[in-house]
């Protein structure tokens, strides 16, 4: 549960492109790249699957 957490912190960090060096060497370290990738197309697909909803929301209530 530990090693998915940090890897949602790790691909959180990506999505906001602030990160200091020493930071982000211990966060690729800790990490597996076909996790983080898998991580980063879920979290994506989350993201996507909000606006969809939100947008939805604000459509109905328009009308």
């Amino acid at each position: 549960m530990r090693a998915f957490l940090r890897t949602v912190k790790t691909v959180l960090w990506g999505f906001l492109g602030i990160r200091r060096r020493r930071d982000y060497d211990a966060d690729i370290a800790g990490n597996k790249p076909g996790h983080v990738i898998a991580t980063g197309l879920l979290m994506a697909a989350v993201l996507v699957a909000l606006l969809v909803v939100a947008a939805r929301w604000a459509v109905r209530a328009a009308l």
